[in-house]
């Protein structure tokens, strides 16, 4: 199976090339088939090897880091089966929901509840104005 097709390739290509910080909507679902690991791919360096996205190999710490290409298609898993790309992935939310929902579940995960609950934490978070600190103190 090829992981990465051209689509894929020119979208996460696209995503990485942007200048400023964006918090990408994940482009592609890779996954080992006989065992816990996952990858959601936000970004492709201009090397055309170095992915970026939400890293979970199954030890109940998932991570946003980057990730070899290369390595990921050399890899043999049990039964001699490669990492493979799930065709039927539409990512919902950007990463940091998903990263935030995998945070809290201790794995990626797609329960539309969990991400739900990740996507409205994110706002509340982003949403809440700081303390205006050059008011008067209240007595």
């Amino acid at each position: 199976m090829i992981l990465i097709t051209d689509e894929l390739c020119a979208r996460l290509l696209a995503n990485g090339a942007t200048e400023t910080e964006t918090d990408h909507v994940p482009v592609v679902k890779l996954f080992d088939p006989t065992g816990p690991a996952t990858w959601l791919l936000t970004e492709l360096d201009d090397d055309g090897d170095t992915l970026f996205g939400l890293c979970d190999l199954g030890f109940g710490f998932p991570e946003l880091g980057s990730v070899s290409l290369a390595e990921l298609e050399s890899v043999k898993g049990r039964l001699g089966l490669g990492i493979e790309r799930d065709v039927h992935f539409e990512a919902k939310f950007p990463l940091s929901v998903y990263a935030e929902a995998a945070s809290s579940a201790g794995h990626i995960t797609e329960d539309e509840r969990l991400l739900r609950q990740a996507a409205d934490a994110h706002s509340r978070a982003h949403c809440e104005l700081p303390p205006d600190t050059a008011a008067p103190a209240r007595r």
